[in-house]
Parts: C-alpha cells; structure tokens; sequence
C-alpha cells in the first residue's frame, strides 16, 4: 500500500500514529514499507490467502467472537460456512501458511477484540485463479462477527487504477450492462433494451469475450477484428509470447490511446490519437464512490479526440446515427445516470453542472420522480426537469440497517476451502515468482517511463531474493539472474534482500520491451484464471533461476 496507494497510505498510518490503539496486520510475502509499520507482519506462503481467513475464523468461532444476531437475522449459508471453517485448526493453518501459531492466534485477537475493522485489499488477492474465493472469504470474517456498515469497518477494495469503479458503473465489461446489470439477465437486459429504444431481444443473453479469450480467439482465426483502447496489453497480459504471436494474427487491429509508441502500438493496422484527461472533460469515481468531476484545461494536439468522441463517431458512420448523437461528455454522461435509477449505484442525481456547483459527490445519489429541477448537463437527448432530492443521500454509508443487495436482503456466507496455486512450485521450478509495483511507475510505464527523474530514480527491474536462496544458487547483489517458467525467461538484476521470504521471489511488472532488455514479467506467468472474476494469476509462478 505504501508503494501502491501512497497517499491513502500516508492518511492511514498518520491516524495510527496519532492512535496507538489502533492495530495493523499486514498479510504479504514480502516485508514492505507497509509491513515495516504494521503491529504483525504475516509472511504467507504465495497461495495460502484462504487458509489463513479460514484459520482466523476458527479461532474467532472456538473464542465465542461470532456476532450470533447479526448472523440469524442478516445472513445466509451460516451452517455450510462453518462446517467448512471446522477444517482449519491453528496447526493446520500454521503449517500450510508457514507462520507461527503464535502469530495466527494474534491476528485473530486483534480482529475479535477491535470494536471497528477495516480490511483492504488489492491485486494481490484479486490477481489469482481463486480471487473471487479470497475475497468473499474475506468478507465472510466481516459477517462473522458484524464488522459492516458502521464508521470505520468494513472491507475495502484498493483498485488498481483510478477510475476503476466508474468503469464497473458504467458496465465496462463483457457480462456486464450498466448500472450492475448482467447480460444473462432477462429483466436486466429488457430495461437497457426499453431505455435505449431497441427491438426486445436486441441485446445478446450471452456475454462477450473476457482480455483472454479474445487472445484465444485471435489464436484460432475467430476474430475479426480488435480494437484495443487505453491499455497495453503486449505488456499486460499474462503468457505474453503467446498473447504476442496471437496479436500477429489480427486480421485488423485498431490501437486508440494518447501514447505514442507503446509496445502494444507494433501490433496494429490503425492508430487512433486519443486526447489525455487534461484535454478532455469527464468525471471520476474513486473507491469510495465519490465523484468528481474533471475539467479541460488545455487544447488537444493535432487530432486527438476524447475517447467517447471516437465510439461516437464510428457509431455514426456505421449508421446508427441517433443511438450517438452526443454533442458533448455531459450528454453522455447525463444518459448513464439515468440507466442507474433504482440500481445498487444509483446516481441519477448527478450531472456535470451540479458537480461543477457544488464538488464532488459519493453515490447512491438518487432523485424523486416528480417535481422539478435545473438541466441534467448537456445539450443532447435526454434531459428531464426533476425535483433533486439526491442532497438528502450525499455521504451515504452503505448497510447501515444490514440489508444488502440480494432478493432477500440478506448477506451470503461464502464456504470455500483453499485449492493453492494453480502453478505451485516443484523440483523443475522450485520458486514462486510474484510481481507488482514499485512506488516510481505507474502500470506499463506510458507515462513514467517518459519522465527522466522517475527514470534515474528506478531505472530497471530488480529481483528480489532471500540471501538464504541467494547462497544457494551462488547469486550475489547487483548481479544477472536469468529467471525461467514453462513459458518463457527474463533477465534481471539481483537484489539480495531479507525483505522477501525464502522460497519466493518478485520482479516488478512495469518494464516491457521499450524499456528494458528481456525484463518482461508476464512472459514468464501463466493465464489460469479464477472462474468467477476471469483474472489471471498473475501473483504466482513457478520458476527457476541461474547465474547469468
């Protein structure tokens, strides 16, 4: 978190400083800057997440730390949950987690005996083949003992970019429709289809490719055609020699982004400039569903458009003009707000020109369907004067009453048992490879690899070792290390380090073939992916090192 969510970072432990009562854990394999301040460091195994949960919620059930009544009443699947939570003794977890009892039994009374808990996670539990299965499990110790809907608790997700929730709001995936609606649903798919004024069963029950099926796709000659915005995925994606000679099979690539070159830029047939978010107007929902808005404040270079402007302009050209006859992001973003009325996001209530008035506002920000109000923002379709009620909502806190977003109102217990890595380590690749950030750069180096401060501050990947690992293969500081998977190999150089646990070693994942050598993380990790979620876990692999 330091290195990745610095500023929240730095809000969080200076209200620990000015709080000793307040008590921090920290679960990673590596001893961080996070961990350096935390009251217990718990160095897992690479895989062993839900052992761990699973292991804390045994003790916390053993000591009578269970919140019996928010259980019975808010609830369901209790039962199961606990017949599976009954498998994980102290010594059971102790063992596959390679920690103490000591410290599994301190961890666990930190949580039962704390009146507030607030959990945070990021890729490094998503970024898993059971991600889904982590996180719930996480969740399912907040339902144990009532820690939801009240100041200070509660799970939270970091996300790894900025406007990450904003994108799931608006349905920016291939299962999904806006404001949380599914694809598969039939009432979802009916109310999308009668806003928009389409035929009833326009919109396809099934859901579109997931990043890696469209590279299984390009591998077996089903895609046409790809069109790739805002992302770098011959940097990104897991297996990457594989993703790579896919992208060769393209039939017609069209790459949109405001960088030029990147690595993905190679691959495509047409390049589309895209304007920066200095240059065009649009708004952010951060981790706390709090929106704000972003102006433009400088001119865009050459033909760069806002993102949007492209969509819409393609759309035209393909015929449907009326379906995109925007004339500007405030009338874009004044129909999404309305395709979130009476949805767990709702933010009807919002418009460009309210946010602009009065700053940032935190959903569910919903209006009344009567009365009257000021424009909506924009001059395209849709506007509609209503009675603006949302004030009464702004700064909500979500659960407060314990009724939660399911037909029954009631919070499901999750009941998974632990699987391990989809690659775990063996005699052929006796290391667990596990990458991330480092607090210089920011995803595929787009932008920071372009700033010459940043650049001589952290100019290449290092990798981390334990010095126990280190003598053993004869590696010392500062020298090459050739690192394989069953996939592919890397170059990088050592840093010899008591901060990463024996056994397990990391490489920042930052670096593509613009920037470095043979430095490419994801062309040594595999695409097995959780089931649910579909993210590759790209937080373990197997590997081998030798001198280089």
């Amino acid at each position: 978190m330091a290195e990745c969510h610095p500023i929240l970072f730095n809000r969080l432990h200076k209200r620990c400083k000015q709080n000793p009562d307040v008590k921090t854990i920290v679960v990673d394999p590596r001893h961080t800057q996070t961990a350096e301040v935390a009251n217990l460091h718990l160095a897992i195994r690479p895989g062993t997440d839900i052992d761990l949960l699973n292991g804390m919620a045994y003790l916390l059930m053993q000591w009578g730390k269970r919140d019996r009544n928010f259980i019975d009443t808010h609830t369901v699947n209790f039962p199961i949950y606990a017949e599976v939570i009954d498998r994980y003794s102290p010594e059971i977890v102790a063992r596959r987690c390679g920690i103490s009892i000591e410290d599994l039994e301190t961890a666990a009374r930190y949580w039962g005996e704390s009146k507030r808990v607030l959990s945070l996670w990021s890729m490094g539990m998503n970024q898993s083949s059971e991600g889904t299965a982590k996180v719930r499990s996480l969740i399912d110790l907040h339902l144990l003992t009532g820690q939801i809907g009240k100041p200070g608790a509660g799970p939270f997700s970091l996300t790894g970019q900025p406007n990450a929730m904003g994108g799931r709001e608006a349905g920016g995936l291939s299962h999904l429709l806006p404001g949380y609606r599914s694809v598969k649903d039939p009432q979802h798919r009916a109310e999308v289809e009668q806003f928009w004024r389409l035929e009833p069963g326009s919109i396809s029950p099934y859901p579109g490719r997931d990043a890696w099926s469209m590279i299984l796709g390009l591998e077996r000659r089903e895609v046409g055609v790809l069109w790739i915005a805002a992302t770098n995925p011959a940097v990104t994606m897991p297996d990457l020699e594989r993703t790579k000679a896919a992208l060769l099979k393209s039939p017609f690539t069209v790459y949109q982004d405001a960088y030029y070159p990147t690595e993905t830029a190679a691959y495509a047939h047409l390049l589309l400039p895209a304007a920066q978010w200095g240059e065009k107007a649009g708004t952010m929902t951060n981790s706390e569903r709090v929106v704000t808005f972003c102006p433009q404040f400088r001119d865009r270079p050459g033909e760069a458009k806002a993102d949007w402007e492209i969509f819409a302009q393609v759309g035209r050209r393909l015929g449907f003009t009326k379906a995109f006859d925007f004339v500007d992001s405030a009338a874009v973003y004044a129909e999404f707000v309305k395709l979130t009325r009476d949805r767990p996001c709702d933010l009807s209530g919002v418009s460009h020109e309210r946010l602009q008035q009065e700053g940032s506002i935190q959903w569910p920000c919903p209006l009344t369907s009567f009365g009257r109000q000021g424009r909506q923002g924009g001059q395209g379709r849709g506007e509609e004067n209503l009675e603006d009620i949302s004030n009464l909502f702004q700064g909500k806190r979500l659960y407060t009453n314990w009724q939660f977003n399911t037909p029954d109102g009631r919070a499901r217990f999750g009941a998974f048992h632990s699987r391990g890595l989809a690659e775990p380590p063996d005699e052929d690749f006796p290391f667990v490879l596990t990458t991330g950030r480092v607090y210089e750069h920011w995803h595929t180096m787009t932008r920071t690899g372009r700033i010459e401060k940043l650049i001589k501050k952290q100019p290449q990947p290092l990798l981390e070792i334990h010095p126990r690992d280190a003598e053993c293969l004869g590696i010392e500081d500062k020298t090459w290390v050739e690192v394989r998977s069953r996939r592919g190999m890397g170059r990088f150089l050592s840093k010899v380090t008591k901060a990463i646990s024996p056994g397990t070693v990391f490489v920042p994942m930052h670096w593509g073939a613009l920037w470095a050598d043979k430095a490419e993380a994801n062309a040594l990790t595999h695409p097995e992916a959780c089931p649910i979620s579909l993210e590759p876990e790209l937080k373990a692999t197997a590997v081998r090192l030798s001198k280089n």
